[in-house]
Parts: C-alpha cells; structure tokens; sequence
C-alpha cells in the first residue's frame, strides 16, 4: 500500500480539490490565533494540505515537534510559529512530490517568521521506520499527525516508533479516521478508497486497544466530528460503515493504570497556557476553567503534573489513599449493593 499511497499523493492529487470525499479536509473551526499564521503560509503549500483535524496542542514554546506524514509541509510550519526559534519541527513524509514543494519553501518562511537560520527540518521516510531516518530514543518532546495513521500499512510499527522517540512525558497527538465496525478485507486493497482515508481507517475499540498495547495506557478522545462520504460510487461500496474523524492524545506515561482511579486529588489551572486564558481543554470530558478546584482522577493528574503542563497548573493530593473507581468515567463497582436476595433478579449480559 505505500506504494498505491505515493501515487495517490504524489501523482493523483494536484491538490485538496481533487479529492473525492470530505474525509481528508479540515473542519473550518480555526481558533482566531491560528488564523493569521495560515495566512502567511505559502498559497502552494495550502492547496497541496490533506488533514482531517487541528493538530496544534498547548504550551509549545521551544520544544522539539515531529509531524509524522508532513506532506507539503502546512503544520510544520504552523507549528514552526508557535515553538518559536528557540524550538524545532521535523517533517517526515514517504512521498517525494509533497516533500519537493515542502523544502521548496522553507526560505520563504523563515524570511515570514522572523527565523534566520531556520528552525525547521524535513525528511523523507516512512513512519513506520522513524530508526531509519536517525530519529534516536527520547528526543521529541511532542509527536503529531493529521489523517496519516490510517494510510500506514503497519500501524502497530508506528504506535511503537512514537513510544520509541518520545521523551518521558511527551506526547501523541493526532487527528486521524475511524470506524464504527471493522473494515472488510475486500475494501482495504481498493487504491482510491485508501487513498481517500476510509479503507485503511481502524475500528475505533481496535484502536484504543492498540494504542495501549503499545504503551499508551490511556488515550484520551479530545474532539469528534461524524464524516459523510458525499461520493455516491464510493458511499455504495462502502455500505453501511460509518466513518469519524477523530483527534487523540496519548501520553508516554509508566504510571498511568488501566481504569480511572479515585485518589482524592484536584489541580487548579493558573491561565497560564498562550491563548487559552480562561479553560483548559485536556479532552472531550475535562474542559478545566480557571482558578476554579477541579477534582481529578489519577490519570488525569500524572497527565498534567508529569508533562509540560504542569507549570500551569496547582496540584493538590497524592497517591496515598485511595477511593476506588472515579465517578462518572463509565465504570463502576460491578457487585449488587443491595441487600435483597439477588434470586428474583433478571440479569442481562451480551
């Protein structure tokens, strides 16, 4: 497939225009700090920029990024404006036509930005291989992605290569397609289905279980969007399979455990981050606003005080005593409370 996908990207595709689903385009919801850094990235950048999500996370100021299937190039250099100078972005991408048009720019945007010598790096690649291209162990301090996993044959090999450069307390952080049900084998060889991010998409519990196979113990859903395939001929053959775009962020963290774990514990968010002054947006199910005594699970908590976040936040508690299962995280204590014999009772399973 990396080859059906080269072509695609490569030859196929002068630009987003010619896609023929919505899957690989961006939903128009920018955040108004973005807006004006798209505005000075190069035009011929933006029309060859296939993403299905916003891939810039907090607090990036001078850290090392690595955008995994760059493309032209777009995020990196988005993500180039907010590192700053004093930080890096490294691009690997497989297809040579996209990286052309990448490096083609790149003193366009340093004379744009302000940064003499620079502080990106493209690499061509695959991103199942990162050992290939020198990318050494615990040296990117964030990872991120926009609609490529679906497209690597080998998504386990990439879980793995992220776990892999990552620095303890780093991060994955990735928009990628799902499904509700696993795709038949019959669709993934379809070269225009794979192409368009649909044939190679993961069930999403197929995800989640990968993920924490690979170390990932607890991938956190930050937003959602539901896709229609708007192409008849392609809508027919993929039947009744619903398709998502989705962002995730996962930690590299050793102590995260499997379930949310009630600890007692709160942070407060001091308003800190750059252009996030009055919330914090951790996930779809934590949106913590500021000053205000945000209790948290266990989880929650090493997400925030074992990573860059912790600057901007106040902790409070330890691990010391323990309350069992977090309310409200979809799980709870699985044994009949009542006292009642349980002989009358009509229990269901699946």
């Amino acid at each position: 497939m990396h080859d059906a996908v080269q072509q695609y990207y490569g030859d196929t595709l002068s630009s987003s225009l010619d896609l023929q689903t919505n899957a690989c385009t961006t939903d128009a919801g920018l955040p108004e700090y973005v807006k004006p850094i798209l505005a000075q990235i190069h035009d011929e950048v933006l029309t060859r920029y296939y993403g299905c999500g916003l891939i810039l996370p907090e607090s990036l100021e001078g850290l090392t990024v690595l955008d995994l299937g760059c493309g032209a190039g777009r995020d990196v250099y988005v993500l180039s404006k907010l590192v700053g100078e004093h930080g890096r972005v490294i691009g690997v991408d497989m297809t040579e036509e996209q990286l052309t048009i990448a490096r083609r720019h790149e003193e366009y945007h340093r004379k744009v930005f302000g940064y003499g010598t620079g502080n990106v790096r493209f690499l061509q690649g695959y991103i199942e291989r990162l050992s290939e291209l020198q990318l050494a162990d615990a040296s990117v301090d964030i990872i991120v992605s926009n609609c490529v996993l679906n497209l690597a044959p080998d998504k386990a090999a990439v879980l793995r290569e992220a776990w892999r450069v990552l620095k303890p307390g780093g991060e994955l952080y990735f928009s990628d397609v799902y499904t509700d049900r696993r795709v038949p084998k019959a669709l993934t060889g379809d070269p225009v289905l794979y192409g368009e991010c649909l044939s190679g998409a993961l069930y999403w519990n197929d995800f989640l279980n990968l993920s924490r196979e690979h170390g990932f113990a607890d991938p956190r859903l930050v937003d959602d969007r539901s896709i229609a395939v708007g192409n008849a001929e392609l809508a027919a053959r993929t039947g009744n399979i619903r398709f998502y775009s989705a962002t995730y962020r996962l930690f590299k963290l050793d102590r995260l455990e499997p379930a949310c774990e009630d600890y007692g514990q709160a942070v407060v968010y001091r308003g800190t981050i750059p252009h996030h002054p009055h919330v914090f947006v951790l996930d779809k199910h934590h949106r913590i606003e500021t000053g205000k005594h945000f209790p948290v699970c266990g989880n929650t908590w090493l997400m925030l005080h074992d990573t860059r976040l912790a600057a901007h936040f106040d902790f409070h508690g330890n691990f010391e005593r323990h309350y069992g299962i977090f309310p409200g995280c979809g799980m709870g204590l699985p044994f009949d409370d009542s006292t009642e014999a349980s002989g009358n009772r009509s229990d269901g399973c699946c």
